[in-house]
């Protein structure tokens, strides 16, 4: 499938700001089943220039700064990129136990591996995450059925909940409350498996998402998505959607890949002024072919 994605992020202040300092990680990636053919980045307004490099994940991050004083401040990545369907893996026989104690004894894959599996920022681990992570990946079960169980309970359990939480919000508040978006229900699926002494990825990108029968679809509808992806010996690095309870093809569109949020967050800013702000994103995903 092909697509065209443009993602706008306009930044309304209260009174001037003088200083703006962004990081933006909205790029496509190149993969052996993605290509992304086309990326511009416009700002308004415009900077001296704007600065891109390969971060320590091989995600494509763009940096610039304003200096001038200014009210509003507009970001338009635009993006045409190609996904190739996805068959479904082989699924070998190495159980959840079987994987960790690899992860355990292989020293080469440990060191490979560790960052995927010890906790980050916002994938800590605590009795409840404990409890809820052993309730899905049994240990003489498949990984690969372990882990498609943990996504399908956190599909059937949680509620999406649009604006109930905040990328600060803990995951034991989610798990109480079986409520979140699509960033915390990853978080919540990456801590369950490292909590297992399994290595999992987040991953950022985008869906293409379709309207209700009879509606058209609205024009800055779509947004930003998460998902996780767990390695599996033998198999690789395994994807897995909690939030619509699916295996990724081709129409999630990957932009970066970390140990969490934190590593790869779509806007991320700092500005030197008073007052408030407000943040408005539009994103729409437009197959072409």
């Amino acid at each position: 499938m092909r697509y065209k994605i443009r993602h706008l992020t306009t930044y309304d202040y209260d009174f001037p700001v003088d200083n703006y300092q962004g990081i933006f990680c909205l790029r496509p990636l190149n993969q052996s089943n993605q290509r992304c053919d086309f990326f511009e980045l416009n700002v308004d307004p415009v900077p001296h220039a704007i600065e891109f490099r390969k971060d320590y994940f091989s995600n494509t991050k763009h940096y610039f700064s304003l200096h001038e004083a200014h009210k509003e401040l507009k970001v338009t990545a635009t993006s045409e990129v190609e996904v190739t369907y996805q068959h479904a893996p082989f699924i070998n026989n190495i159980t959840c136990i079987e994987a960790r104690n690899l992860f355990a004894d292989n020293t080469h894959l440990k060191l490979e591996l560790l960052q995927y599996i010890l906790p980050s920022r916002y994938t800590g681990s605590n009795e409840e995450v404990n409890a809820f992570a052993k309730s899905c990946l049994i240990e003489n079960e498949t990984l690969w059925e372990s882990a498609k169980r943990l996504c399908q309970k956190i599909y059937s359990e949680f509620e999406f909940k649009s604006g109930f939480s905040t990328i600060n919000t803990p995951i034991k508040t989610i798990l109480k409350e079986k409520k979140g978006v699509c960033q915390d229900f990853t978080h919540l699926a990456i801590a369950s498996l490292r909590s297992q002494g399994l290595a999992a990825k987040y991953v950022s990108g985008y869906l293409e998402t379709t309207p209700p029968i009879g509606k058209e679809k609205l024009v800055g509808s779509d947004a930003s998505h998460a998902w996780f992806t767990v390695y599996i010996p033998n198999m690789g690095w395994c994807e897995f959607d909690p939030t619509n309870n699916l295996i990724p093809s081709d129409r999630h569109i990957r932009t970066g890949f970390g140990r969490d949020y934190a590593d790869v967050s779509p806007i991320k800013g700092i500005y030197f002024g008073v007052g408030e702000q407000k943040i408005k994103v539009e994103v729409d995903v437009t197959r072409i072919s």
